[in-house]
């Protein structure tokens, strides 16, 4: 990767990535894709080139990579998945023909794509423990739909024309940097804002309820390692289940309780998120990430916590 566009570049995962590119690359060899209304602020802005990079616009796309000589584009412009179950046309539109265009401007410019998929791909017929890097799929849900068309077309995309197509099938993803967006995953992440803030924790999701589940950190790992690792090794292409943890809703409030003793949560399940919860993998199998690519997590839930509280009572203290 030489010159590198971050479509998405505002949003849960691009911003965190953007940067992380930036210090490994060279700030002026990665430009923040945006949309109108998304525009880059602060350090993102400021920290090297920008563009509007709205992937509903093909011919907007082709200029920002031939003005910038871009090798490698990192597509993140999706709908989360509550939010793609409300706005299904608006999901397909970005997810589906937002790729395409997307991958026309790779294969004619000779780009790289990443465009990463989830756990949402799967459905209830797959096998949810040990979730096999090849097995069935068949989601129920919008998200669920764009996100198995994504790994089949860019596939397609790789055997037909040979554009260099990669992607991981994210978890859920824990941050402390970009609030959640709508996944069905956020509640891990909102957890640990009730407990800096010193609040009761409402959980929408069921006792029980295991699901995957990566600190952002090494969500950023993957997606640059994937991109960097020798295309001889790999079998697949698009997409490698990743994981680092799994864990149910009393498995994370036990940990925080480890350091907030006195840290309450009750449940309130929300029956959307806990249907789309109980479809999809409660422990996927990363070996063929580890074994092609050399894919390693460096957190676990002990280690995550530790990190997430501490800046978290750093960043809410400064409101």
């Amino acid at each position: 990767m030489k010159n590198i566009l971050v479509i998405g570049s505002t949003g849960q995962i691009g911003s965190e990535l953007t940067r992380e590119l930036r210090r490994l690359y060279g700030n002026e060899h990665v430009v923040a894709g945006y949309i109108t209304g998304a525009e880059p602020k602060g350090e993102l802005k400021d920290g090297g080139p920008s563009a509007l990079a709205d992937v509903t616009d093909g011919a907007g796309i082709a200029e920002v990579v031939k003005k910038y000589q871009i090798d490698t584009i990192y597509n993140l412009a999706a709908l989360l998945s509550v939010v793609a179950e409300s706005k299904p046309k608006l999901a397909w539109k970005i997810g589906i023909d937002g790729l395409w265009n997307i991958l026309e401007v790779a294969r004619e410019n000779n780009c790289a794509v990443f465009t990463p998929s989830s756990i949402g791909s799967f459905g209830k017929h797959t096998p949810h423990k040990g979730t096999p890097q090849d097995t069935i799929q068949r989601p129920q849900t919008m998200y669920g739909i764009t996100k198995v068309t994504t790994e089949m077309l860019s596939d397609y995309y790789q055997r037909k024309y040979g554009v260099d197509t990669r992607a991981v099938r994210f978890p859920g993803i824990i941050s402390y940097v970009t609030p959640p967006g709508g996944g069905t995953t956020d509640y891990a992440v909102d957890i640990y804002y009730s407990a800096v803030r010193g609040e009761k924790f409402v959980c929408p999701i069921a006792q029980g309820t295991l699901m995957d589940m990566m600190y952002m950190p090494d969500a950023l790992k993957a997606a640059i390692t994937i991109m960097e690792a020798d295309p001889t090794r790999l079998v697949h292409h698009n997409a490698f289940n990743v994981t680092a943890m799994s864990f149910a809703p009393e498995t994370i409030y036990a940990e925080i309780k480890k350091h907030k003793p006195e840290f309450e949560m009750v449940y309130d399940v929300d029956p959307l998120k806990q249907s789309i919860a109980d479809s999809w993998p409660d422990k996927m199998d990363d070996t063929c990430a580890r074994r092609e690519w050399g894919w390693m997590p460096d957190y676990d839930l002990k280690r995550m916590t530790i990190d997430m509280l501490k800046n978290l009572e750093i960043k809410l203290l400064k409101k």
